[in-house]
């Protein structure tokens, strides 16, 4: 095995051997399924109740995904116009900064106020916890444009909005699939906290119904499915930015 091959199996290689040390250490210590369970132990839970387990992460899933994507919209159009204005830079910025600071999970009670217990709260929670990344990349990638490069368009008679979206905002699409695949994470966190307190659906409230029960294998079978969820999207976002930004690592690369 070569060493490109070594480097694209490595994280499978990885997660073996974790596997394997996780199985070892439950099996040789005698460690309680209810305290800490093997992973022999998740997987026989996570087959017998996969239907139920389906079931919650489908309605994860597309919650997750109805406040991701008004994350995007929300965070493009906010990137725009932070980067395209010294003025709204300094008066929005900081303020999106301490907003960002304030812990999402007690937004929860209040959202369940305005919107009762369901798929309220938790589509607001995946946004309020994922726009911020995406709206500061874009506008640090508008922000960072070469002041001698729009001198020379404004030059040729280019104005201002045709160097922001001809120029700006393609310079920009590193930035915004950098800030997705962090954003996605980000939404199932969201997502999943919101579950836990106010909703009857979804992976959270299967985190805590198994929790109630003792049924630890079943939990960290949730945790398993979210981590999984959470690691296509972020595959899926790597794959169409490398096929749609190729241009971007090759001239940083020369």
């Amino acid at each position: 095995m070569n060493n490109k091959q070594l480097e694209r199996w490595s994280p499978f290689i990885l997660l073996v051997a974790i596997i394997l040390v996780w199985e070892a250490i439950t099996r040789g210590f005698g460690v309680s399924e209810f305290i800490f369970p093997s992973p022999s132990r998740i997987w026989e839970q996570t087959m017998e109740f996969k239907y139920i387990i389906l079931g919650h992460a489908w309605r994860t899933f597309w919650v997750t995904m109805a406040g991701f994507g008004i994350a995007i919209v929300v965070g493009v159009l906010g990137g725009f116009l932070i980067g395209s204005s010294r003025l709204a830079y300094a008066a929005i910025y900081p303020l999106m900064t301490a907003f960002n600071a304030l812990p999402k999970a007690a937004f929860v009670p209040i959202l369940v106020v305005w919107f009762g217990i369901g798929v309220g709260p938790a589509v607001l929670t995946a946004f309020l916890i994922s726009f911020f990344p995406i709206m500061v990349n874009i506008a640090t990638g508008l922000a960072t444009m070469e002041p001698e490069l729009e001198d020379v368009l404004r030059v040729l008679g280019a104005k201002r909005w045709d160097v922001l979206t001809k120029v700006g905002l393609p310079r920009s699409m590193p930035y915004f699939f950098g800030s997705l695949k962090v954003a996605i994470t980000l939404a199932f966190v969201g997502t999943t906290v919101s579950e836990m307190t106010a909703s009857n659906e979804g992976i959270g409230y299967l985190l805590i119904s198994a929790g109630s029960s003792m049924q630890m294998g079943l939990a960290f079978s949730g945790l398993l499915v979210v981590g999984i969820m959470a690691m296509g999207m972020y595959e899926l976002f790597s794959w169409i930015e490398k096929h749609t930004t190729g241009w971007a690592h090759r001239s940083s690369q020369g």
